[in-house]
């Protein structure tokens, strides 16, 4: 078994993931775009087991390629040819018939998945969840529920990109629902008669206790099958809201509690990383009778100066704001706070429900290896669109069948025993030294220039201009495999005592 074969998602950066894709309507098999979409979120192996047994592209003159909206930006040929020829034969087994692997639970409730959308615009509307459950999401967290007068600022969202194009990381001063509190009801009722085995998740935000009180009631009374409590939004125009009160562990435990009055279904609190440790709200929650932890809510951040306003970005009117900072960027913090909770005895049994970066099934694999028994998307969902539970789906389901897990319970927390908080538990006496593949560098030099001047000096470039060792000074630090641009220097995978 060779997981790991794929095709990176660098070989088709110039496509544009389009909407009823020309490209799909020029082939005579309709191979591409869903294809293509699979390289794009990492799974491969998954779109490689539907591909005919035949390479069918080998001879093919490629009419897929001229009705690019980028012309001969993307080379579907080769990639497909790649995908049949390289990845396909070794992952030999079937897609699985079903999805019977993904069946989750959230707080005992079923679900269809572990996959649900997270508070934000992407849950705001009737018409938007129920798009989202038809393409296969197990539930949405709708956009929070409260009584306060919500008017949004225009611009309100600002990124960074990466080369391609795409967002990495992400910024909004967006707030709470606009709807009533009335209106929000009548889209519970009418979502839970519509879509009975779907999982609605009530995020409400109260200014008092008894509105925190009232709002999880209504919520149980309209059709919601557990409560997130929203302590984390960082883009509240007055103070005591928001993330103001995920900050302080006496408030989480006393509006908890005051939610676990309105309402008997599962509680989750929903905690603000703009802390040095989530715990101690975590704990909180749970003595006010949450049921688990929800994580994380979005960074507060600032994007880009202007460098002629002197504004930061988005600016409304001259002025701009500290906003929450999301998309892929952020999962490495997000990873570092579900692991706390997760390692956390006080919260054992408790469900984590982990978002924060997530974009393809990997993603969502490493929170769930991390503790966490369902994830929560939106910033790659408002960049890609409800699609993109295809993929999450497929290549979840595909990777528990490969392993040979029987539930994507089996997952959850395997990967925490190996972590730990501090460094100081890892060994220092052995070295892993990096491996070269002359036939695939190109003498770019950028492995040497990177350890010459952030590194220990021992890389250099033979008569031939291709990288070389000097293994007396390699301390095994790896910087040169992660600046290689064609992936020709790996790991050895071979520890060696230091000499």
């Amino acid at each position: 078994m060779a997981f790991e074969s794929s095709i990176p998602r660098s070989e088709m950066i110039g496509c544009a993931l389009c909407y009823n894709a020309p490209c799909d309507k020029a082939c005579p098999y309709m191979i591409p775009s869903d294809t293509l979409r699979s390289i794009w979120f990492d799974n491969s192996a998954a779109a490689s087991t539907e591909l005919p047994d035949k390479n069918v592209c080998i001879t093919c003159n490629a009419p897929c390629e001229d009705a690019c909206v980028r012309p001969h930006a993307v080379p579907i040929k080769e990639i497909m040819t790649k995908l049949h020829d390289e990845v396909k034969p070794c992952h030999d087994l079937p897609k699985p018939d079903d999805e019977a692997l993904l069946r989750s639970d959230f707080c005992g409730v079923p679900l269809e998945n572990p996959f649900l959308l997270a508070s934000s615009v992407v849950s705001s509307t009737y018409d938007m969840c129920a798009r989202a459950f038809e393409a296969g999401w197990a539930g949405a967290s709708f956009k929070t529920i409260c009584n306060l007068d919500i008017h949004e600022a225009s611009p309100r969202f600002s990124a960074i990109t990466g080369d391609s194009g795409t967002i990495i990381g992400f910024k909004n001063i967006e707030q709470l629902s606009d709807h009533s509190v009335a209106e929000n009801m009548e889209i519970f009722r009418k979502l839970k008669a519509r879509y009975p085995t779907k999982f609605i998740l009530a995020s409400i935000m109260g200014q008092n206790e008894s509105e925190w009180e009232e709002l999880a009631r209504m919520c149980e009374e309209n059709g919601a099958d557990a409560i997130e409590l929203n302590f984390s939004c960082p883009n509240m125009m007055e103070e005591g809201f928001g993330s103001d009160i995920g900050q302080v562990p006496e408030l989480v435990e006393k509006f908890t509690a005051a939610a676990r009055k309105g309402a008997t279904i599962p509680i989750l609190a929903k905690l603000t990383p703009n802390v040095a440790t989530m715990s101690p709200a975590a704990e909180a929650a749970i003595r006010g009778g949450a049921d688990g932890i929800a994580a994380i809510n979005t960074i507060k951040s600032i994007i880009g100066v202007n460098p002629h306003t002197y504004v930061t970005a988005p600016a409304v009117r001259g002025k701009s704001a500290v906003g929450g900072y999301s998309g892929n960027a952020v999962k490495p913090i997000a990873l570092r706070f579900v692991a706390e909770l997760g390692q956390n005895p006080a919260l054992k049994d408790k469900h984590l429900s982990g978002m924060g970066g997530i974009e393809t099934w990997k993603d969502a694999l490493e929170f769930l290896l991390l503790g966490a028994g369902s994830v929560q998307v939106a910033t790659a969902v408002m960049q890609y669109g409800y699609r993109i539970i295809d993929d999450l789906k497929a290549g979840l389901n595909y990777y528990l069948s490969e392993k040979g897990f029987r539930n994507v319970r089996e997952v959850v927390g395997l990967g925490l025993d190996s972590l730990s908080p501090t460094t100081d538990v890892l060994e220092r006496d052995s070295i892993v030294y990096p491996k070269f593949n002359p036939g695939k560098c190109i003498g770019c030099g950028r492995c040497m220039i990177s350890c010459e001047d952030g590194g220990h000096q021992a890389i250099y470039l033979d008569e031939n201009r291709k990288a070389r060792m000097d293994a007396a000074n390699c301390v095994g630090c790896h910087l040169c495999v992660l600046v290689c641009p064609e992936k020709a220097i790996t790991s050895s995978g071979k520890r060696v005592a230091k000499r």
